[in-house]
């Protein structure tokens, strides 16, 4: 079973920056989509961006591009988010996810998840 554990969340005021990460127990097959998903209070979970680990290819919500870089470090295998010019409506609880055989921005669709990093934007 794949497992998965987020780290780097913390308290930052609009503007700021963070970089969450994420470690897999294994390294993920270059077919794995990885992908972060984030849940504020009283929302659903959404998608927030997303990268086959071996291909490269990237996908991002609306909400974040031009913000947000995900990327992977297949040696480490590690997922990271990069965000920039984090605003208030970012606060959430950041979830990295992955699933062996698709792509896709459900998350009730992904096998595997972390536990979550809580990530605060204060105004």
């Amino acid at each position: 079973q794949v497992q998965l554990v987020e780290s780097g969340g913390g308290l930052v005021q609009a503007g700021g920056s963070l970089r969450l990460s994420c470690v897999v127990s294994e390294r993920a097959f270059s077919s794995y989509y990885m992908a972060w998903f984030r849940q504020g209070p009283g929302k659903e979970r959404e998608f927030v961006a997303g990268i086959i680990w071996g291909g490269g290819s990237t996908a991002y919500a609306d909400s974040v591009k031009g913000r947000f870089t995900i990327s992977r470090d297949y040696r480490k295998n590690t997922l990271y988010l990069q965000m920039n010019g984090l605003k208030p409506e970012d606060t959430a609880v950041y979830y990295c996810a992955a699933d062996p055989s698709r792509t896709t921005t459900n998350p009730s669709l992904y096998n595997y998840w972390g536990q979550g990093t809580q990530v605060t934007v204060s105004s």
